[in-house]
């Protein structure tokens, strides 16, 4: 269809018979948006032509928000002056949340007026009062954040209290410790689980030493898991049974169980007391962290020092590395390997392949820092099928002259334990996924089940 400039402004002007500018664009067949620039071309390069306002004149003219109508307007006021203005809107209707497209129609002062002065409808309630001040919003949040933490104090305090209970030291001058890091409970190699019993029985050690990620609970970890899958009752249930099994195989050993990121997360989880861990742990409810882990029945120390009221990743991270033991003041456990940096021998769990590092020290003279492989089969699902290293550690320690000697025990198909032979049976699955396994065939079976 052709038409002129002065067909458009004609429509335009034409309030009564198009009284929005789509009928316009109707009556053209051409976009509302055409219209729009055909007439601020008009009122740029036309001077022949008059254009009316058709805000002015109670039109509805979509170019211009009715908040926007030039006599509403107000040049002199001052930003007080709107200031009064908002606070007056507000006391009109207390209940009502005063929002800008609400102002702007109830106000009459045009949005130019006060937007001069404040930018954003945000600040000009803010400076009004309205709402709070950005640092009041702040320690606002700030309060928040610690007052969602104090449900977790509780906890923290029991897990504490769990620090330097139930050591059983003696005055011998030679030392044992038997270690084993990140068994991950229902995940755990039954194999090197058999070894680890074991070897507590043979050895009768002073004190076993199991440094942490003892649960997995991936339920509550990073990685995503079907919570119609989950089965924590199960993994709580795991570490009873191997604590259990532990303490009948050496009655007389200092247990101390230190708390990994593992451990850590179902903690906080327990003191959040969020819905998830309400429902799949509705049959323990009201249990404590004695009650979860098993540390009177059992009487193990516990060394959990990391504050879950921690809420950043980094907060968290820098109370797990908190998490360390000296034991008769020359070795050291840690869950992370940062643990080598105190210059004292000892050990570190969480990455499951095994690492020794020559140290030396006037004190402790040359000794080693070893990083354990780990009890968990030797690959996950969640890793694609990584290969890892299993086993444990055995620490001889001369408590005279604070000079140790480390014997880490790695476990395959089979391990050798203080001159004994073990070898995994075909119920013994090494990794994820082995739908078989083949043995010896010069291997006798009572050797193979001894």
């Amino acid at each position: 269809m052709s038409y002129s400039d002065l067909d458009i402004a004609l429509a335009y002007n034409n309030v009564g018979k198009y009284p929005t500018i789509s009928d316009i664009a109707n009556e053209f067949d051409i976009s509302p948006k055409t219209v729009k620039n055909r007439i601020g071309i008009i009122r740029r390069e036309r001077e022949d032509i008059e254009l009316i306002h058709r805000s002015m004149i109670g039109g509805r003219d979509e170019e211009s928000p009715i908040s926007e109508k030039p006599q509403l307007f107000m040049e002199h006021w001052t930003q007080y002056d709107c200031i009064d203005r908002l606070r007056e809107v507000v006391l009109e209707d207390p209940d009502r949340v005063v929002s800008r497209n609400y102002f702007n129609q109830v106000s009459g002062i045009s949005e130019s007026t006060w937007n001069r002065y404040f930018g954003t409808f945000e600040e000009f309630k803010r400076q009004a009062n309205i709402i709070l001040s950005r640092g009041a919003r702040q320690m606002e949040l700030h309060i928040s954040k610690h007052a969602s933490r104090d449900p977790m104090e509780p906890f923290n305090e029991e897990k504490r209290s769990f620090e330097g209970k139930y050591v059983r030291d003696n005055d011998n001058r030679w030392g044992t410790v038997l270690v084993g890091s990140d068994f991950h409970d229902i995940d755990c190699d039954d194999f090197v689980r058999r070894v680890f019993i074991d070897t507590a029985a043979r050895l009768q050690p002073d004190v076993i030493f199991l440094n942490g990620d003892m649960l997995d609970l991936p339920e509550f970890g990073k990685y995503s898991v079907d919570p119609r899958t989950w089965d924590v009752t199960t993994r709580i249930k795991w570490i009873h049974e191997f604590l259990r099994d532990l303490r009948e195989a050496s009655p007389e050993s200092h247990i101390i169980y230190l708390e990994g990121n593992h451990e850590f997360r179902i903690l906080r989880h327990l003191a959040e007391a969020t819905p998830a861990l309400k429902t799949v742990l509705a049959d323990l409810h009201g249990f404590t962290v004695s009650k979860l882990l098993g540390l009177d029945e059992f009487e193990v120390e516990y060394v959990g020092k990391a504050d879950l009221r921690a809420w950043t990743n980094k907060d968290v991270s820098k109370e797990l590395h908190a998490n360390t033991y000296l034991l008769w003041n020359q070795l050291i456990g840690d869950h992370f390997p940062t643990g080598i940096k105190q210059g004292v021998p000892g050990w570190n769990g969480h990455h499951h392949q095994l690492k020794v590092t020559p140290m030396y020290s006037r004190v402790y003279g040359a000794s080693q820092w070893v990083q354990l492989p780990s009890g968990h089969v030797a690959n996950a699902e969640y890793c694609n099928g990584e290969k890892w290293n299993t086993g444990f550690l055995i620490v001889h320690a001369d408590r005279q002259t604070k000079h140790s000697v480390f014997e880490p025990i790695e476990v395959r198909d089979f391990c050798c334990v203080g001159g004994k032979y073990y070898y995994r049976t075909p119920e013994e699955t090494w990794y994820a996924g082995q739908t078989s396994f083949e043995t010896d065939k010069n291997i006798s079976q009572a050797t193979i089940y001894q």
